[in-house]
């Protein structure tokens, strides 16, 4: 599913019409990067949990070359399932 579709889907869901599906994805898309952006936790109970992950600086290989390549450090961000999720698609 691609962005589009889900908006489409979204304003099937809900009722709103597609632009306003639209601005509640961005604005949800928006406080997610500005909430991870200040290494802050996000929880949605039964969904799941978004997390800042910092990775330290690691040695790599380019995969053309084969040269050692240093990886600078950086944050990543961690998905964890929910229980409810899980359960819905485990069944």
């Amino acid at each position: 599913m691609n962005k589009a579709e889900l908006i489409d889907a979204l304003a099937d869901k809900t009722g709103l019409n597609k632009q306003d599906a639209k601005r509640a994805l961005d604005a949800y898309i928006e406080i997610v990067t500005e909430q991870m952006a200040k290494k802050e936790e996000i929880t949605l109970i039964g969904f799941g949990s978004l997390t800042p992950r910092p990775q330290s600086e690691r040695l790599a290989r380019n995969p053309k070359t084969g040269e050692p390549v240093m990886i600078k450090p950086r944050t990543s961000v961690k998905f964890k399932p929910g229980k409810f999720l899980l359960e819905a698609i485990n069944k």
